[in-house]
């Protein structure tokens, strides 16, 4: 039997996602909201979504032409269409999108964000606080989107690489395994399980080749237009010295929950099959980050507006719940605020948010579990 996924957003990854999954022989029901849905009649006048073998002289993958089973701007039609509902969409966007399923998602259903950062946290305090607590929704988040990718032009993507694998917890994390087994059919990578949400949270590879490089490097960013390889000119000696002092404060607000994080370096080793020494050396020889010819060309740049709030937020109020020192986290927090004339500290994903404010860290453990 042909295995139903309906992908919510139609975006970058949404398309691609559309496409990788009818690949592998998915049925697909592709959503886009009404306002942001050109890709969708773009697809429609093409008959599908072409992943391009090379673009701009660089080599690409997973080349071919895939018709989409269903594309809509109904979101009632895709919460219908399957119980596998994947949402590769910027965290910003989880929860209006969801407030919009909410009253058509049924018992049994998994939805998956990617990445989480959290939202699974969000979503169910959400639920919850909409009255729909017995409606019984497995919420699952990976840590990143499978691929490095891109629309280059109508229907047309470019996908620059695929990592070897994509972990993921499920919320509660006594439902990571069922998800895996519902999931993966439709997955073109293995599924590995993570501890928790929050574990995959704090995961997320974006946390430290991000927000704080790009904070760093506003200057030539601004000055520049991004035009330029974000990984090679954006990681030098000095800032992956200051980017590996906030990897340790990661490392340790992980180890006062109670989870043992993987190093940074050992994740994009096994993520993209490198043996590096170091994540300078990963940045600067990564033959998937080497064909991303392109960088941040502002501080409204999702690199800050999304992985500062929605990961290094977390991060900052886990590390006062438990009393670790994380100034680097901080002081990139403060710096963004001053970028964007805004307060991450309020504006992010607070555990106010994630419904976990007032917990003990032995509360939080058993929430999640």
């Amino acid at each position: 039997m042909t295995t139903r996924v309906s992908v919510i957003g139609s975006g970058n990854a949404g398309l691609t996602a559309a496409y990788h999954f009818s690949l592998i022989g998915a049925k697909v029901c592709l959503y886009g909201s009404k306002g942001f849905d050109q890709p969708l009649f773009d697809i429609e006048q093409h008959g599908g979504i072409e992943a391009l073998a090379s673009h701009n002289n660089v080599p690409l993958s997973f080349s071919g032409f895939q018709p989409i089973d269903k594309t809509t701007r109904d979101i009632s039609e895709a919460v219908k269409y399957s119980d596998i509902l994947v949402l590769p969409i910027p965290s910003f966007a989880q929860e209006p999108l969801f407030l919009e399923m909410l009253p058509h998602l049924r018992n049994g259903q998994i939805i998956m964000l990617m990445p989480g950062n959290y939202g699974s946290l969000v979503l169910n305090k959400i639920k919850n606080n909409s009255g729909y607590q017995d409606l019984d929704i497995t919420f699952v988040d990976a840590i990143s989107i499978p691929w490095a990718t891109r629309i280059v032009n109508p229907a047309k993507i470019a996908i620059l690489g695929m990592k070897e694998f994509l972990p993921v917890a499920a919320f509660p994390s006594k439902r990571t395994d069922f998800a895996i087994e519902k999931l993966q059919p439709v997955m073109p990578l293995p599924l590995t399980a993570l501890t928790n949400v929050i574990s995959a949270g704090l995961e997320n590879i974006n946390f430290g080749g991000h927000p704080l490089l790009t904070t760093l490097n506003m200057g030539l960013l601004e000055n520049y237009d991004g035009k330029f390889n974000y990984y090679k000119d954006c990681c030098s000696v000095s800032t992956a010295k200051a980017a590996a002092a906030m990897e340790k404060e990661r490392v340790k607000v992980g180890s006062a929950l109670g989870l043992d994080l993987q190093s940074e370096l050992d994740s994009m080793n096994s993520l993209y099959a490198m043996n590096c020494d170091s994540v300078y050396e990963i940045n600067r020889t990564s033959e998937t980050h080497g064909k991303l010819n392109s960088a941040p060309d502002s501080a409204q740049s999702r690199y800050i507006t999304e992985d500062a709030a929605y990961l290094l937020v977390p991060c900052f109020e886990f590390a006062q719940l438990t009393n670790v020192d994380a100034p680097i986290v901080t002081s990139c927090l403060h710096i963004d605020n001053a970028y964007n004339d805004t307060d991450y500290f309020k504006q992010g994903r607070t555990l106010e948010k994630m419904g976990l404010n007032g917990m003990s860290i032995k509360e939080i453990n058993e929430f999640v579990a």
